[in-house]
Parts: C-alpha cells; sequence; structure tokens
C-alpha cells in the first residue's frame, strides 16, 4: 500500500463523511424527532445504499464523466426530493411515543436518498477517480477503498444522529419541539440548495 496515498485519502474521506450532507444532516433530524435507536433503521439503509452506489462508480466512472448531463440532472431530482424531506421534517407533529413507529423513515429511504444524493456521487467519483489505486489496480482495491468508505461513513452518520438525539432532550417542550423541528428542516433544505448549486 502506498501509504501517502492512504493519509491523502483519509484526509479527503473523513472531511467528507462528517461534514454536513443530506445523510448527516437527516440523520440528525431523524434522531431529533425519534432517538438515535429509532434511527438504526434508516442508518442501515444509507450505509447499503452508499456502498452500493460506491460499488456502480467503481465500475461505471468513465461512463459517468462522459454522460454529465444525466448526472447533472440527478442531482438536481435529489435536490428536490431532499427539500421535500425538510418539509416533511419542518413541519411534521409532535409525536408520542406511540405514534412514533408509523412516522419513522425507514430502510428503503437510506437507501434510496444514495441514488439521488449529490454529494455522494461527487464523493464518489472524485475518490475513484483520484484514490482508486489504493489498494491496488483491479476492481477489487476499489471494493476495499468503497468498504473503508463505509467504515468512516457509518460512525460519522450515527454520531450525527446522537447529536439529533441530544438536541431532543435539550428541546422537550412542545413548543421548543416544534422549533427543533423547524430547525432541523431548514437545514436539510440548506442542504438541498447546496446540492443544487453549481460546484
Amino acid at each position: 500500500m502506498d501509504y501517502e496515498l492512504f493519509i491523502a485519502s483519509m484526509a479527503f474521506i473523513l472531511p467528507m463523511c462528517f461534514t454536513p450532507g443530506p445523510n448527516n444532516v437527516l440523520c440528525a433530524a431523524h434522531g431529533s424527532q425519534h432517538g438515535f435507536r429509532g434511527t438504526l433503521t434508516l442508518i442501515s439503509g444509507m450505509a447499503v445504499g452508499w456502498s452500493a452506489l460506491g460499488l456502480f462508480v467503481a465500475g461505471a466512472t468513465d461512463l459517468i464523466e462522459e454522460n454529465q448531463t444525466a448526472f447533472d440532472l440527478l442531482t438536481y431530482v435529489g435536490a428536490a426530493y431532499i427539500a421535500y424531506l425538510s418539509y416533511k421534517i419542518a413541519t411534521s407533529k409532535i409525536l408520542d411515543q406511540g405514534e412514533e413507529n408509523s412516522e419513522r423513515l425507514g430502510f428503503l429511504t437510506g437507501a434510496t436518498i444514495q441514488v439521488v444524493n449529490g454529494k455522494a456521487w461527487i464523493h464518489f467519483l472524485v475518490l475513484m477517480t483520484s484514490f482508486g489505486t489504493l489498494f491496488g489496480t483491479g476492481f477489487t482495491g476499489k471494493v476495499l477503498l468503497v468498504l473503508l468508505n463505509l467504515a468512516c461513513g457509518l460512525p460519522a452518520v450515527m454520531t450525527w444522529a446522537a447529536f439529533g438525539t441530544v438536541l431532543r432532550r435539550a428541546f422537550s417542550t412542545p413548543k421548543s419541539a416544534r422549533v427543533l423541528n423547524l430547525v432541523m428542516g431548514l437545514s436539510l433544505f440548506a442542504v438541498a440548495i447546496w446540492v443544487a448549486m453549481p460546484h
């Protein structure tokens, strides 16, 4: 292994995984409403979708780079979907314990959002074109790179979900919980705008 390339890879992966993005902000918002354990199903869907996207990009980097228009369109669809989720969070009612099960976002949402997650596409495109040879030149090396990403990405979304849970405890009254929902929804909407902007 090229250790200089490994250090450079981690310098790219860690900030990309831990900085605000659709997955992290959605986990914080969901954690603030449903708690950490209630967000684990969403996180597991994100892990599967994230890894599947990474493997797809690993195998189709050249094809994706040649079809920039389709990639741009997907980015705008993703931004619209994230904006929709932000509206659902901002306007959601204050939940009682008995209501939580029917309101939670599940595995399918976590997996599906990766397809329209512009930050995830950019992340994997840069990763595969700049650091794709870290574990060798074959596809197996790229699979290992995706697994390294997963090892960094899972703690990131779990940290954001835990952060949302802490916020939930701090905003425990119905009025403050409504404010928290609004702030979390607006934060996710800001992410949607960032995704839609040209980079």
